[in-house]
């Protein structure tokens, strides 16, 4: 359970303001955090680069470059999976092989078309990497689809940018490719990764639906589709498939392993992982509120007014102007900016009459048929899954994604369900979601790896009533 779903619902007037509230700890909070960033940009090597010039409202990319590829034709391919167009994709860490061939491999920029919620033709962008590895495993080059984690909203944030452009500071976008890692670590055991941008992020024509299951799900299944069609990948219809994805990318994977059956039945699954997933975002949305990552409020709202108009009216009349103006400007913007601008910011004051989002939710039967609809463990996941939450993550709270792991245990799923145990690293710093991603990648990538070399695996459902 979060650590705010607890307390009751205060507006920011009524708070008391001495020196333990969240009010009088906010600004001091938030200057450790940039302190934090920047000395992490600094050891890292990372200088600011000159500001563009471009104001808040400097469209969808906040004035940044996002290139020609990038803007969907008028009319797409009829097949989920279709090629759309691409282009070679120079990736900002390449080294010259000893025979020739670049490390860690070469890459593929993609546009593909997909099937949002609503049942419309969508493009989506991505990228195929071809590792110059071997693939010592057996059998073809197996695949792995990567779901990244939350990027943001703004075009200029998609995951295909970071592969070419890792770090972004232009004095409007803070954004770092952190999923590069993960990406690496695949191809340096000889597997084929391909990273899908998920519906508009990238894509010129609408807004990223943030968190939305089936476009998520869907947007992954289909980079598979699109991976196998490419000219001159080393991926075949007998390859072997893996999905991969923490946090947003947990979710997208979760959803897509669901999923599976329906969408993509000629794709089989050798096994998901899908860390620190999204499931319930009921309590998501508790655990984000007032947290570092209180911006990603605003791109679940964005997100759902883009799939459906319908809750547009109860957005105009319980949110406030500053509630309005904070969702038009999230919409342009990446993580790392969202997090300086916003970080520790909480819903009461986007609202009219001082409720929280959740409150709100609460009183208004559309927005909770909307959130109930995207709830992950409804349907039984397709292949092997690794699912692993740390204990102490706060923002996507370990309670609700441990009940995923359950809900597909009781439905006869394999699972192997992996509680990352660490120190309270700190109350809504992001530290308790973040830093399970790094100590368990390993254990991720190779537990994934092995499903692709056929190795079979076993599930621990049978202990789940004594996890934490």
């Amino acid at each position: 359970m979060s650590r705010r779903t607890d307390r009751p619902a205060r507006t920011e007037a009524a708070r008391p303001q001495g020196t333990g509230s969240p009010a009088a700890r906010r600004p001091a909070a938030r200057g450790r955090l940039v302190a934090g960033v920047l000395a992490t940009l600094a050891c890292l090597g990372v200088q600011m680069a000159p500001a563009s010039g471009a104001g808040p409202d400097a469209g969808p990319s906040r004035g940044a470059a996002v290139p020609d590829f990038y803007r969907p034709p008028a009319s797409l391919p009829a097949a989920d999976g279709a090629l759309v167009r691409t282009e070679p994709l120079p990736l900002a860490l390449s080294l010259p092989g000893l025979d020739g061939k670049p490390l860690p491999g070469t890459a593929t920029r993609l546009m593909y078309k997909s099937t949002d919620s609503g049942g419309r033709p969508v493009a989506v962008t991505g990228a195929y990497l071809e590792p110059s590895a071997a693939w010592r495993g057996g059998g073809p080059r197996p695949l792995v689809a990567l779901a990244p984690g939350t990027m943001g909203q703004g075009d200029q944030c998609a995951a295909s940018l970071g592969l070419e452009h890792p770090v972004v500071l232009d004095g409007q976008t803070v954004s770092v490719g952190y999923e590069d890692v993960a990406v690496y670590r695949l191809l340096a055991s000889g597997v084929a990764v391909v990273v899908t941008d998920y519906v508009g992020l990238g894509a010129t024509d609408r807004l990223h639906t943030y968190v939305n299951r089936l476009d998520g799900g869907r947007a992954l299944l289909d980079a598979v589709r699109a991976a196998r069609s490419l000219p001159g990948a080393s991926v075949t219809s007998g390859s072997r498939v893996g999905l991969y994805g923490y946090s947003e990318g947990g979710g997208a994977s979760a959803a897509a392993a669901e999923l599976q059956p329906s969408h993509a039945p000629e794709i089989e699954l050798a096994g998901t992982y899908s860390g620190a997933p999204p499931a319930d975002l009921a309590e998501v949305m508790k655990g984000v509120d007032g947290s570092a990552l209180a911006g990603a409020l605003g791109w679940s709202f964005n997100g759902f007014l883009q799939s459906d108009p319908r809750l547009r009216p109860i957005a105009d009349a319980r949110l406030n102007a500053t509630g309005k103006a904070a969702l038009a400007d999230l919409a342009t913007r990446c993580v790392g900016d969202a997090i300086l601008a916003y970080a520790f910011e909480e819903s009461t004051a986007w609202t009219n009459g001082g409720e929280s989002v959740t409150e709100i939710v609460a009183e208004e039967p559309e927005l909770r048929a909307t959130l109930d609809a995207q709830r992950i463990g409804t349907l039984k996941p397709a292949g092997p899954v690794r699912l692993a939450t740390g204990v102490q993550d706060d923002i996507v709270p370990h309670a609700q994604a441990r009940r995923l792991a359950v809900d597909w245990c009781r439905k006869g799923a394999a699972v192997t369900y992996e509680a990352v145990d660490l120190p309270d690293l700190g109350d809504g710093l992001l530290t308790n979601h973040l830093v399970p991603l790094i100590t368990d990648q390993g254990a991720a990538v190779s537990w994934l790896t092995d499903r692709l070399s056929g190795k079979a695996t076993t599930s621990n459902c049978w202990t789940m009533p004594f996890q934490r």
